[in-house]
């Protein structure tokens, strides 16, 4: 549903116009890969999550005639007669594995409130917009505290389905790789999320956004952001009632000011009752280049699409190329034949990884998360890893990279003025 914090470079909301005939294909064309992808929805299997989370009208109490309508004609209360799900600010505890809150801790924030801290939303206050509708920084006074407000665009495709979602998925889930969602509030015809401001910003402007603010990620950097990431999708994965989150991508991954990553945008999550479980629907939701091949295709869901979306950020974390920019690369090769050749290659794995590490990186440790990405993105599903063992292997990675042993920069500096000579 958009970015909680920063600036995006990228528009991730409107469909794109054909979206329908590209169902059936295992891969996207390059210009698809930054569209949101939302077409009607005739699933053919329950999400599974109303036994865990209470379905997605549970915080909102029984219908009744103030009622507001999202497209796929859910109907729901915001308020209802059971405010018992609602308290204060969410604390600053967190639980280092991840726990699952027995009811939502949120607040319901009022319209004067967020326009207060918005200055009444006023322009110089954006800092973001995804399909939900724009991001607003503010600031309550009277607490001290910053946030991040979503605000719902009438125009967006998404709607109250969504708002409903991320409330009841972030609003119960407690994990230091998940974006902490503060509130809620809805007043008239004006929908709202609020969140913990994260000062870094996303992924994504950090990788592929230009100015002044921006700063490029170094290699031990990147490769936390990697593991913080794959941490919160192994903890989603890992529960009894597993979450598929569905829009894994760099602007949905949210950096705060150590550079911890968080996950956010859960207006599209699905729940599955194991890992093998297929959930078949004909709405394909996500963002092309980001969607599994199986998903694209068949709409059939499963929990290692979300594996599959790891393996593409990785690969844009390695190169620093958006997932469209390296299909123009591809000709006639596959995206995983393409990567073998490029990036798990040590001749040229250093014509591939991203200029701006100006070849401060272990060739060797780039290639093994090269080869995990690969692994990733394999058309097979069973095939790829679990986000467990995705978790393992980095954390391996991790450790060698701490070795001191391996961290010649000078070394690492001629090899990537070697490559240079090679492409020159």
């Amino acid at each position: 549903m958009g970015n909680c914090c920063s600036h995006s470079s990228s528009s991730n909301g409107d469909d794109h116009p054909n979206a329908k005939n590209h169902l059936g294909r295992t891969e996207f064309s390059a210009g698809l890969s930054k569209i949101r992808l939302i077409q009607n929805d005739n699933s053919t299997s329950g999400g599974g999550c109303s036994s865990q989370f209470g379905g997605s009208s549970s915080l909102f109490g029984p219908s009744s005639g103030n009622n507001h309508t999202s497209g796929n004609n859910t109907s729901t209360t915001f308020w209802g007669s059971d405010n018992s799900h609602t308290s204060g600010v969410r604390d600053g505890e967190e639980f280092s594995q991840g726990e699952i809150l027995n009811a939502p801790n949120s607040r319901v924030f009022t319209f004067a409130e967020l326009r207060a801290a918005t200055k009444n939303f006023r322009a110089d206050s954006v800092i973001g917009e995804g399909g939900f509708g724009r991001v607003y920084k503010g600031f309550i006074r009277g607490e001290g505290l910053t946030i991040a407000i979503k605000k719902w665009n009438p125009g967006s495709l998404q709607g109250v389905a969504e708002w409903q979602s991320e409330v009841n998925f972030l609003g119960r889930l407690s994990h230091p790789n998940l974006v902490k969602l503060l509130g809620f509030g809805r007043e008239n015809s004006e929908l709202f999320l609020v969140y913990e401001f994260m000062h870094r910003g996303t992924l994504d402007n950090h990788l592929f956004g230009r100015g002044a603010n921006v700063r490029p990620l170094s290699w031990d950097t990147r490769l936390k952001v990697m593991i913080d990431a794959a941490r919160g999708l192994n903890f989603l994965h890992s529960m009894e009632m597993k979450i598929v989150h569905r829009d894994f991508k760099p602007s949905n991954i949210l950096l705060d000011e150590t550079f911890t990553a968080k996950l956010s945008d859960f207006g599209l999550a699905k729940c599955f009752s194991s890992l093998d479980q297929t959930h078949v629907t004909t709405r394909v939701v996500g963002t092309g280049g980001y969607a599994a091949p199986e998903y694209v295709a068949t709409g059939r869901l499963k929990v290692k699409s979300d594996v599959y979306a790891f393996g593409i950020v990785v690969m844009e974390v390695l190169t620093g190329k958006r997932m469209q920019d390296i299909r123009r690369l591809l000709k006639q090769k596959s995206l995983s034949d393409w990567v073998k050749s490029n990036i798990v290659n040590r001749g040229k794995i250093g014509m591939s990884m991203d200029a701006k590490l100006e070849g401060l990186y272990p060739t060797n440790l780039a290639l093994e998360v090269a080869q995990l990405g690969l692994k990733c993105i394999q058309t097979e599903v069973n095939v790829r890893p679990s986000m467990k063992e995705v978790v393992e292997r980095l954390e391996q990675i991790e450790a060698d990279n701490q070795n001191p042993a391996g961290n010649s920069y000078k070394r690492r500096r001629v090899n990537n003025a070697i490559s240079k000579m090679v492409v020159n």
